[in-house]
């Protein structure tokens, strides 16, 4: 049966009291950050996003909606996968260095407010990343998830396309639709996993009416509907392996910087490159894991020079993985619809219009 929870608090100060740290959204430097939670109030009541290819903008809504908002710039990643990550320093010693490992990261992570999109990301990073026992298993397996299904998309959103939401789908211990009416605002919970269940029942819930189980049904399905892209129907993988030479990828390296923030944003996005600092007089050095992007010309570096010389090339072996081979490597595509890359991209670049592109291009053909 479906539970009603009338306000956030309660549920913030229980995730406390059980050791977590608690992340959730925030407005923040004029964008929806992630970032840590003291409290419930620092939730973004009463704000919304606007967003277009290579623009985002905030906006004050009529409501007190707190989760009335698509994608921000950051997603989960950055606390499951760290953009920098420490592993380890050595120090000179009489007898040559000592070599110390960095310490585990024993942080325990709730996360407030995963969207279907994300929540489905973070299914396919574990399926990259956890499985070598290493930081991102060990703050995964202490993770708690709240997630949120979603019935405000943006004009970059396209998550129905892919089947990542905007319904918040397995994985999350609790999940919340948020009903809202002028300033009262309402959350229907759902459980997901027994955790999820003892959480519950710390807190001040009733039994839902069945009007309003059907009232979050019927907004989140209307959500579906206000989403004016999507991604091709058909096999992408088969049609990215078919358009290695396609004139299409000579169109967007004329318009794009080769800069990396659709890596950076992505949630999905993985590529590390490690990093050795030393101090001047040579006594002190340290090694650091941080996020590399396939559109940096020395990350495909051999010995000789780089294989993708041109933004042309970097351009394609992205779109290529994130559509095509990722279903090779992982069993699924790498595209998640949250449409973070089309919002960031500087020059507004849809990674949906491209490849609507190549479909035409190869029916042309």
């Amino acid at each position: 049966m479906s539970t009603l929870l009338r306000s956030l608090g309660p549920l913030v100060r229980a995730l406390h009291g059980q050791g977590y740290r608690v992340v959730g959204p925030t407005v923040r430097d004029g964008a929806i950050v992630l970032a840590e939670l003291d409290r419930a109030d620092a939730l973004p009541y009463g704000w919304g996003v606007e967003a277009a290819p290579g623009r985002y903008r905030l906006h004050r809504r009529a409501d007190a909606a707190a989760f009335g908002h698509a994608a921000g710039p950051q997603s989960w990643k950055a606390f499951l996968h760290p953009p920098r990550s420490p592993q380890w320093t050595a120090d000179r010693t009489a007898d040559g260095f000592t070599v110390t490992e960095a310490p585990p990261d024993s942080t325990r992570y709730a996360f407030l407010g995963v969207r279907g999109c994300d929540l489905r990301a973070i299914a396919v990073q574990d399926r990259v990343l956890g499985g070598a026992d290493g930081g991102y298993a060990r703050r995964r397996r202490e993770l708690f998830i709240v997630a949120v299904s979603c019935t405000e998309p943006a004009d970059t959103c396209f998550c129905a396309s892919t089947g990542c939401g905007p319904a918040a789908g397995p994985g999350y211990d609790l999940g919340l639709t948020e009903l809202v009416d002028g300033d009262r605002v309402r959350y229907l919970v759902e459980v997901g996993t027994p955790a999820g269940l003892e959480l519950l029942t710390q807190l001040p819930t009733e039994p839902a009416p069945v009007d309003l189980v059907e009232e979050a049904a019927a907004a989140v399905a209307a959500a579906a509907t206000k989403m004016s892209r999507a991604l091709p129907e058909g096999d992408l993988r088969d049609l990215l392996a078919g358009s290695h030479d396609a004139a299409r990828w000579d169109d967007v390296a004329a318009r794009c910087l080769s800069c990396g923030n659709c890596t950076m944003v992505c949630p999905t996005c993985f590529c590390t490159t490690v990093e050795d600092v030393t101090d001047v007089a040579g006594e002190h050095a340290e090694r650091w894991l941080r996020w590399d992007s396939c559109f940096d010309l020395d990350f495909s570096y051999l010995h000789g020079g780089p294989v993708r010389t041109s933004t042309r090339s970097r351009y394609r072996q992205w779109l290529t993985h994130k559509l095509g081979t990722w279903h090779d490597q992982f069993g699924e595509s790498g595209c998640v619809g949250c449409g973070r890359c089309i919002a960031w991209c500087p020059v507004g670049i849809d990674i949906t219009e491209e490849t609507r592109a190549l479909v035409t291009e190869a029916e042309e053909a």
